[in-house]
C-alpha cells in the first residue's frame, strides 16, 4: 500500500453538515465526503486489491468507489483530515491477516472435573427419587 499515491487518487466534496452549529450549519459546507476509486487505485499490489474488495465489498458501490464522510468538527479541514485517517485505518484494517489459530485439546482435569460433577448431580437426583420396595 503506497500512501502517496493513494492521497494523490482521493477526491473530495464539501456538503452542508447537520446537526449542531446554529446559523452556521446553513452558511457553511463544512461536511466532507471523500470518495475514493478503489479498483482503479494504482496505490495497491493485485493482492492487496483482491483482498480489499473482498472484505469491503458492503463498503463499496457499483462502480467499485469508496465513500466515507466526515461531519464531527465545525472546520471543514479538520474534517477533510479526520475522513482521510478513517480510509487509512479502514484499508490497513482489511488489509491485515488474521492470527492463525492453534488446535488445542482439553485439559485432562477440565474432563475429569466435568465427569465428577456429573456424577454428583446424578447422586442428588437419584437421592430424590422414592425407594420402591
Amino acid at each position: 500500500m503506497d500512501k502517496e499515491i493513494i492521497i494523490k487518487e482521493l477526491k473530495f466534496k464539501a456538503v452542508r453538515s447537520s446537526g449542531a452549529g446554529g446559523q452556521n450549519v446553513n452558511k457553511v459546507s463544512s461536511k466532507v465526503i471523500l470518495s475514493f476509486d478503489l479498483l482503479n487505485s494504482k496505490g495497491f499490489s493485485e493482492e492487496e486489491m483482491s483482498l480489499l474488495s473482498s472484505k469491503l465489498a458492503t463498503k463499496i458501490n457499483l462502480e467499485g468507489i469508496l465513500q466515507i464522510s466526515c461531519e464531527e468538527d465545525r472546520s471543514q479541514l479538520k474534517n477533510k483530515a479526520t475522513a482521510i485517517e478513517k480510509l487509512f485505518e479502514l484499508l490497513e484494517k482489511s488489509l491485515a491477516k488474521p492470527k492463525q489459530r492453534k488446535a488445542t485439546k482439553t485439559p485432562k482435569s477440565a474432563v475429569e472435573k466435568r465427569l465428577k460433577e456429573k456424577k454428583s448431580n446424578s447422586e442428588v437426583k437419584n437421592s430424590r427419587k422414592k425407594l420402591d420396595f
